[in-house]
């Protein structure tokens, strides 16, 4: 199937300015971003789709070379991609691709951070020095009844921490000397012929590890690498109404950097547990409640747990089976908004599996009645 043009994949026209191309991306990026869109795999082709338009027109090499070559200016570069994607331009950027993308680009801007009170931290090293630390997962899972209410969370999380004995430098006397590979970048450059010219990739030192900088002595303790093993434990504040694959992002609290650079972030993925009640549809909660052939005829009122408390609910005489009732309100809030989904009733007449004599002959009574 043919690749759609980057250009309309943004809603642009082909001289649009950078400025027009970050905003286009970004309005597109708020809608289908999987967050706000969870289990759509639609909105999150979308987004895959955004994304990778917005990889390339943002860099203006990338630009030229498509606006000359469109697609296949990608589709021959050396090792079966651009820009560091298996096939980019293909089904080799992924929707975790996509993902890391956004948040090197827009994680310090807290597009989503709003959506749960932390602020997005930008995954660059933003100029400290250093290289910035790994971000961790932990997978955080919670009640209904905690998602009802929102909840405060302690989790301990084992990290990587600045060695105590060398300060995080990695080197016994804290000698640094530049790295030969980088010139002091922290950054090397491959260059390659392709059938379109020279195609030039940047990419981390493999020998400094982007620190520019190099340990002869090597703290005894960490090996030079400036860091241990450790166990701490993070707080955090989990807002009502978060479902399952939401995360929240603390800063700071991955591993720590490299060569003093600033510590990755904590992302914090919601679960959600199995109720033994209730199923969840978005704000809504369905659950099942069975009454007798004599309750659905007569009516009857049944004690309905809910998520807080206990509601009445009234069943009118002639109820028919798989009728559905609502509590409103009783549902779980929205994580934005003020309003509460509903709990929803479905009700099944049980049908007795075994009578007794004088049971069968009132239903025998009842059948010649016609009933």
């Amino acid at each position: 199937m043919p690749k759609a043009d980057y250009y309309q994949v943004l809603g642009l026209a082909k001289g649009a300015s950078d400025d027009d191309i970050k905003k286009a991306y970004r309005k597109l990026a708020v809608k289908y971003h999987p967050d706000k869109n969870p289990g759509d795999k639609t909105a999150e082709e979308k987004f895959r789709e955004a994304t990778e338009a917005y990889e390339v027109l943002k860099d203006s090499n990338k630009r030229a070379q498509y606006d000359q070559y469109g697609h296949a200016a990608f589709e021959t570069a050396q090792g079966g991609g651009y820009g560091g994607y298996s096939g980019f331009g293909g089904a080799g950027f992924d929707l975790s691709d996509a993902l890391r993308a956004f948040m090197n680009d827009f994680g310090g801007e807290s597009l989503f951070g709003d959506l749960f009170g932390f602020g997005g931290r930008s995954r660059r090293g933003g100029g400290t020095g250093g290289t910035r630390g790994n971000d961790l997962q932990v997978r955080l899972p919670l009640t209904l009844e905690e998602i009802s209410t929102g909840v405060k969370k302690t989790l301990k999380v084992r990290r990587l921490d600045r060695c105590g004995e060398c300060h995080g430098s990695g080197s016994r006397t804290g000698k640094r000397v530049t790295c030969e590979k980088c010139g002091g970048s922290g950054r090397v450059r491959h260059v390659s012929n392709s059938f379109f010219g020279q195609m030039i990739q940047e990419a981390v030192c493999p020998v400094c590890k982007g620190e520019g900088q190099k340990i002869t002595d090597p703290c005894p303790i960490c090996g030079g690498s400036g860091l241990n093993q450790s166990e701490t434990t993070v707080v955090v504040d989990i807002p009502g109404g978060v479902a399952e694959g939401n995360y929240i992002t603390v800063s700071g609290k991955g591993d720590a950097g490299r060569g003093g650079g600033p510590a990755g972030d904590l992302i914090v993925i919601i679960q959600e547990k199995p109720h033994e009640l209730f199923q969840r549809h978005g704000e809504d909660l369905i659950c099942e409640i069975d009454i007798k052939f004599s309750e659905a005829a007569l009516g009857c009122s049944k004690e309905i747990v809910t998520l807080d408390d206990k509601v009445k609910l009234k069943i009118p005489g002639g109820t028919q089976p798989q009728t559905v009732f609502k509590l409103r309100g009783k549902g779980l809030p929205e994580l934005r908004g003020r309003n509460r989904g509903d709990i929803l009733i479905r009700v099944n007449v049980r049908t007795p599996e075994k009578l007794d004599r004088k049971e069968k002959e009132l239903f025998e009574k009842l059948a010649d009645l016609g009933l």
